[in-house]
């Protein structure tokens, strides 16, 4: 993101807090993509990342007059975004054991379809980030998908910078060698 648009951003928090429409649907245009795509990426269920995006921008809409600037617009969206997911998450703890339970059944039959996905290695990276735990792939999805850096990492979670960087060494650590085990050799084609 540039410094312009971070500035403008800024700008156009002002005018929501004064009730301009025409400012929220600006930012909203700018900013929806990527908060749903950190909301789906931390609930995995479109239709809920989708509730995310409305419940966020409401939030937005309501408390603009409170935000202090002390982030960039768009960090503080995706803080809005996690606190939100993980509400959403803790009501359905119980819905999401019985899936990580039935995730757990090996299907030892590989079907053509899946044979070739496992060639490919996008497929087989995203793969790979699903054996993260929460804490790691969140770590990684902020820092190598929304390109965070390890300050703005630290404000979003609420946790230390030196977490920050213990986290993303010990997640890269363990995506290599669940690469490894996957067959995947460092480097791309």
């Amino acid at each position: 993101m540039s410094a312009t648009q971070a500035a403008s951003d800024d700008v156009l928090l002002a005018r929501i807090a004064g009730g301009d429409r025409l400012a929220m649907q600006v930012l909203y245009g700018r900013h929806h993509v990527r908060v749903f795509r950190f909301g789906l990426r931390l609930v995995r269920d479109e239709q809920v990342a989708e509730d995310l995006i409305s419940e966020v921008f409401l939030d937005v809409w309501r408390q603009a007059g409170k935000f202090e600037g002390r982030s960039a617009v768009s960090t503080w969206l995706l803080a809005i975004t996690r606190f939100k997911a993980l509400s959403v998450l803790r009501r359905r703890k119980d819905a999401e054991l019985e899936d990580e339970a039935a995730n757990a059944i090996e299907d030892t039959a590989d079907d053509p379809e899946v044979a070739t996905q496992k060639k490919d290695k996008g497929e087989a990276l995203r793969k790979c980030l699903t054996g993260l735990s929460q804490d790691h792939r969140e770590i990684v999805d902020l820092v190598y998908y929304h390109e965070k850096s390890v300050e703005e990492v630290a404000e979003i979670v609420g946790i230390p910078e030196n977490t920050v960087k213990t986290r993303l060494f010990y997640a890269r650590k363990k995506l290599a060698e669940l690469l490894k085990a996957a067959g995947v050799e460092r480097g791309w084609p």
